[in-house]
């Protein structure tokens, strides 16, 4: 999942070399951090958190085939 996730956001921001994923696995979900840089937050947002919640939900459709869960958060 986070290498899912830094090859999208590194893709979407200005500043590529800015992106910090974090992975933490529990038993039943995963919980992973994205952090860019304050310019590209918007970038990674999108208007009205369209593009954030289309991340998600790829993730998410990932997951599904480890029977896990996953939460994204867009942290600063």
């Amino acid at each position: 999942m986070k290498e899912l996730v830094e090859l999208i956001a590194r893709s979407l921001v200005d500043y590529p070399d800015r992106v910090e994923v974090k992975q933490v696995d529990g038993e039943q979900s995963i919980i992973v951090e994205l952090k860019v840089a304050p310019e590209d937050m918007g970038k990674v947002i999108g208007k009205q958190g369209r593009i954030a919640k289309a991340i998600r939900t790829i993730v998410k459709a990932s997951a599904m085939k480890e029977n896990k869960r996953v939460v994204v958060e867009i942290i600063e």
